[in-house]
């Protein structure tokens, strides 16, 4: 599998619980930390959940 590298860009403040949760999830805690996981269905489907508060990086 292919490996993404996930940024958060924008802050969890005001952010539903839920979105909170799955930015816990992806392991993204402060703002501009980056992440790296592998692209399964999974993690590809909370990356689009929370894709106004962050970005896929290179």
């Amino acid at each position: 599998m292919a490996t993404i590298k996930v940024k958060q860009t924008k802050s969890r403040i005001k952010c539903p619980k839920d979105q909170k949760r799955t930015l816990d999830a992806l392991g993204l805690k402060k703002m501009n930390q980056v992440v790296e996981h592998e692209a399964t269905p999974a993690i590809l489907g909370m990356v689009e959940k929370v894709k106004h508060l962050v970005s896929v990086v290179k």
